[in-house]
């Protein structure tokens, strides 16, 4: 109870969740000490990829006896898993007490929800100042709370996509102002820049940070990797090349996400990161509600002889990487779609081919989530598609066969929910 109340407290201090200026959490972190100029901190910026990247990073820093903070959002379950500190999502308790202390330092000021989690997270870092901080920097980065930092180690851009349009200017809602608004303000260390979905998109990138002094790491110019048989993938660099064995996360996009992950430790001299460390990091890496396959709990229970896939994708090129995964596997699929109202619902849908059937569903506790029946009435041309009340409605409705997939994908805050529900 505790923990809720500080955290409605942070949400009336501000009219809008998000506010695309510095200026608030500048100062209440000048209020704290500014304890973000103490961090040794690997900020990821992008669309597509962010968590999972991380996820390798932390793996990777892990096997290599490397302690870290992680700052991501949103959270998936509980909002305890924005906050990592040695390698710990943080205790009720200790949040509590974090939180509380930066209310009081805070003194009422304005400042949105999202600033107040990531200066208390900032804050929290000062207990722990020799370890690698890793940062997620989402929407727009360059108003984004998170970047405040003057300097870093390291920036990552993973794949850029369309994604938040409704944030931008009425003449601007395009990739070319999302990728200024994601690479503008990054700073001069090094740039590590992940595969994207066109050479358009990388060009662009390049354009637009070709006066930042960083030195820049471009994936197939600076360093690349290609799959081989027997479930490995063979990593090369100017450090030389690496045989790894495929993480246990589903889907192509994630030797993408492993492989930025890789060229990045391996930029960073300093850490003295060993291959093997690297090989076992890649092995262990795992993101919660990426193509994650359910295996136990009330959920997959209603679905003994089939397999049940969550994935939070909610985007474009989400849907994209999603749909190139599910063309390499020989069965039926039934897609549980729930998403956002301000997402690209009919564009998410289109990337999806040979799809048995689909169910749209709502999405409990969010007011911003679009309706089932809204959903469904968007997309009334598909006449394989039903609606159901909830998740758990969906599955039983469904018509299987043996070793169908049932997906269930979306949104991020769906992921939760199923999560929770199972």
């Amino acid at each position: 109870m505790k923990l809720q109340k500080i955290l409605s407290n942070f949400q009336k201090l501000h009219p809008k969740e998000i506010d695309l200026s510095l200026d608030r959490v500048k100062n209440l972190c000048a209020k704290l000490g500014n304890p973000q100029d103490e961090i040794q901190c690997i900020q990821v910026c992008g669309t597509n990829g962010k968590g999972s990247t991380i996820s390798f990073l932390h793996s990777i820093l892990k096997e290599a006896n490397i302690k870290s903070n992680i700052y991501t959002s949103p959270h998936v379950k509980t909002i305890n898993e924005r906050f990592i500190y040695n390698d710990e999502i943080i205790s009720d308790d200790a949040l509590v007490e974090l939180l509380n202390e930066v209310e009081i330092i805070n003194n009422g000021e304005p400042l949105t929800y999202f600033e107040a989690l990531t200066a208390a997270f900032f804050y929290g870092c000062q207990k722990y100042k020799e370890n690698i901080v890793l940062a997620e920097f989402g929407l727009f980065g360059r108003g984004d709370a998170v970047n405040i930092l003057k300097r870093n180690l390291c920036n990552i851009v993973t794949s850029i996509s369309e994604d938040h349009l409704d944030w931008l200017p009425n003449k601007e809602k395009n990739i070319d102002r999302i990728i200024f608004e994601k690479t503008s303000s990054l700073l001069d260390s090094n740039i590590v820049v992940s595969k994207q979905s066109s050479k358009q998109i990388t060009e662009t990138i390049k354009k637009n940070i070709s006066n930042n002094k960083a030195k820049k790491y471009f994936f197939e110019e600076d360093y690349n990797f290609v799959l081989k048989e027997n479930d490995f993938f063979y990593f090369e660099d100017k450090y030389g090349g690496l045989k790894i064995p495929k993480p246990n996360m589903n889907g192509q996009f994630q030797l993408e996400n492993a492989s930025t992950a890789i060229a990045a430790l391996r930029v960073l001299e300093n850490l003295n990161i060993k291959d093997e460390q690297i090989i076992t990091g890649v092995k262990k890496a795992y993101n919660s509600g990426r193509l994650e396959e359910i295996k136990s709990g009330k959920l997959k229970d209603l679905l003994k002889n089939n397999t049940l896939i969550l994935d939070s994708s909610h985007n474009p090129g989400g849907s994209k990487a999603l749909n190139e995964f599910l063309q390499t596997i020989n069965c039926k699929k039934h897609v549980i779609i729930g998403m956002m109202e301000n997402k690209d619902h009919e564009k998410f849908l289109s990337y999806f081919k040979d799809i048995s059937s689909f169910t749209v569903v709502d999405i409990p506790n969010q007011i911003n989530a679009i309706s089932g029946i809204k959903l469904k009435e968007k997309f009334k041309n598909i006449s394989n598609l039903n609606y159901k009340e909830s998740v758990e409605q969906a599955i039983k409705s469904l018509t299987l066969e043996r070793n169908d997939i049932v997906l269930i994908t979306g949104s991020i805050y769906l992921a939760g929910e199923v999560l929770k529900i199972n």
